[in-house]
């Protein structure tokens, strides 16, 4: 079930853009509780487009990417999922990222998802 919906997310957001774009990654926002997410969190919103930023010379990641919501950092890809975008992104090749989903949860981790697209 939750892929239907993940799937049908997709599908209304791709529906609206002017080029053809394919999910490649959906994922929760990480270590957002140190950045400027409390105070944005009244003005995002789902469809938002943020900038994937590499970080190749992170002290603790060497592929950290850093997400920015209108040139304020609201935090990372987490570790677990950054290793093919950082690679992606250090090929140069465009990703375009967008708030997939908003849930004001008490746990930073469950509050914002967000989404990347590759372009076709």
């Amino acid at each position: 079930m939750r892929f239907l919906a993940t799937l049908s997310l997709a599908l209304a957001w791709l529906s609206a853009q002017a080029a053809p774009a394919l999910l490649i990654r959906h994922s929760p926002l990480a270590r957002s509780q140190f950045y400027a997410l409390d105070d944005l969190w009244p003005q995002i919103r789902v469809g938002d487009r943020l900038a994937l930023v590499r970080e190749p010379n992170h002290r603790h990641d060497k592929n950290a990417i850093r997400i920015e919501w209108q040139g304020r950092q609201i935090g990372y890809v987490p570790r677990a999922h950054n290793a093919p975008l950082a690679a992606a992104l250090d090929r140069g090749q465009h990703l375009v990222a967008r708030v997939y989903r908003l849930n004001s949860h008490p746990d930073p981790w469950q509050r914002v998802e967000f989404a990347v697209y590759a372009p076709l």
